[in-house]
């Protein structure tokens, strides 16, 4: 186990910057997610720190040790990929087995330690199977079970998940999770899927352009959201932006449309940001917007909603949808203390109860 560091990292291809100046810290036994869209530098922030790409500027340590220069195999870690990389020809047991194996390790003890390995993950039955035999997700964890042996300092996951199917993905993360807290072994996790990370991480870093632009909790980040870019990404379905006019209790958009929120705080022309589990619709004759689409989804459904030209996305209890059906019109409030108010011209955060889900639950 260890601490791992960036310090000041920077990669760039010729003239072109994929991360910038990135500096960040991975406590000792930490869960670290990077996320974030295609571009934005977390896949090379990864790679930078396995060593398989080259560092422009900038030191990575882990522990006491600068691994900047160092070859990957110097490092003390372990990778897993998106593909598994997993050896056809050889069986469970082989695959788990083959780190020790290469390492030169007594090949009895090799394959006991792999034995132990395997039943801790569920796959002693499997050991004897090719990977062509196994689903998705035993040969996503034939992967895990080939890290583990290794015992590293620092394990890596680049994407991991992404070629399961949804059900099989819930199943794995939670495993990994599990996985991941019984050895205590510092972790960086590769992911585009906001809620993979928020469900994985203690620590999530959303990165935009080769810079984190938050670094938090889970929690931290989808409540006090540092900018536009953030509070969009994160959550899902993603916040309702509006450039308006605040004034005290109520917000204007640009067509006329008022609402009621809660925030005395800020006023002026600003971005409001209210999340669709915070906007409230009520069914009255004359509330000025409309109901365009409802997607029930069990419990809660997502409601369309157009307000005088302007989309916003509510979700609902299903309990409480009376009068909310497609066609219907519909009044609009924010929930006390629930709006997150941005500067209009910067998309930077100004003001937000960041307590209110505390409170709410």
């Amino acid at each position: 186990m260890a601490v791992v560091r960036f310090a000041h990292l920077t990669k760039s291809y010729g003239s072109i910057p994929v991360v910038s100046d990135l500096n960040l810290e991975l406590p000792d036994g930490s869960f670290t997610v990077l996320v974030g869209p295609s571009g934005c530098g977390k896949s090379t922030s990864l790679r930078m720190l396995a060593g398989l790409e080259s560092v422009t500027s900038g030191t990575i340590t882990i522990g006491d040790r600068d691994v900047t220069n160092l070859q990957p195999r110097d490092r003390d870690i372990a990778m897993v990929f998106q593909n598994y990389a997993l050896y056809p020809h050889l069986s469970v047991r082989e695959n788990i087995a083959f780190p020790l194996r290469a390492s030169k390790v007594p090949r009895t003890e090799a394959l006991a330690r792999a034995d132990s390995i395997a039943e801790s993950l569920g796959l002693g039955q499997l050991m004897a199977r090719k990977p062509k035999d196994l689903s998705g997700g035993q040969q996503q964890r034939v992967a895990i079970g080939r890290a583990i042996i290794r015992e590293p300092s620092v394990f890596l996951f680049d994407e991991p998940l992404s070629n399961l199917d949804a059900k099989l993905r819930v199943e794995t993360r939670t495993e990994l999770l599990q996985i991941q807290r019984r050895l205590g072994i510092t972790c960086l996790y590769v992911t585009h899927d906001q809620e993979e990370a928020m469900t994985l991480s203690d620590r999530m870093v959303v990165m935009r352009d080769g810079c984190a632009a938050q670094v938090g909790t889970p929690l931290e980040v989808y409540d006090a959201p540092v900018d536009t870019f953030v509070a969009s990404f994160v959550g899902s379905p993603k916040m309702n932006l509006l450039d308006g006019q605040l004034t005290d209790g109520s917000f204007t958009l640009p067509s006329g449309f008022t609402f009621s929120v809660t925030q005395s705080v800020a006023s002026g022309t600003v971005t409001l940001g209210v999340r669709p589990d915070d906007l409230i619709p009520t069914a009255t004759e004359d509330g000025g917007a409309t109901v365009t689409l409802v997607e029930l989804l069990g419990p809660r459904a997502i409601v369309t909603i157009d307000a005088r030209g302007t989309e916003l996305t509510s979700v609902v209890e299903t309990a409480r949808m009376s009068g909310i059906t497609e066609g219907a019109t519909v009044a609009l409030s924010a929930r006390p203390g629930a709006v997150h108010v941005f500067d209009a011209q910067t998309g930077r955060r100004i003001v937000g109860d960041d307590t209110h889900r505390e409170r709410r639950h």
